[in-house]
């Protein structure tokens, strides 16, 4: 891989791995994701592939994150990865992980 395209299919394969090892329960990655810093360090991620974040607080209830491709509309149909979990950085890495997915 080489140029832009090999540096975006590098990026998004770290991406992938650091999110398979974290659901895989490695005490490392989660602890290096689990926090609000890894919930930006998803964001971030996820932007240079060309997704926007909405995160919502559900009272005590829990998070929804939810991935959008990026400039579109943000409609409930334009989701392309969502999850609901009681913590922010598990909804924004399940959510990613299913955009991640589709694509």
């Amino acid at each position: 891989m080489s140029g832009a395209r090999g540096d975006a299919d590098r990026r998004r394969a770290l991406l992938v791995v650091a999110l398979a090892f974290a659901r895989l329960g490695e005490p490392r990655v989660r602890r290096w994701l689990g926090g609000w810093t890894g919930v930006g360090l998803v964001a971030a991620g996820m932007a240079r592939q060309g997704y926007d974040l909405a995160l919502t607080r559900y009272a005590e209830l829990g998070w929804r994150a939810t991935f959008y491709v990026a400039g579109r509309e943000h409609s409930p149909t334009g989701a392309t990865g969502s999850a609901f979990a009681p913590t922010p950085f598990g909804a924004v890495q399940a959510a990613a992980w299913e955009a991640l997915a589709r694509a």
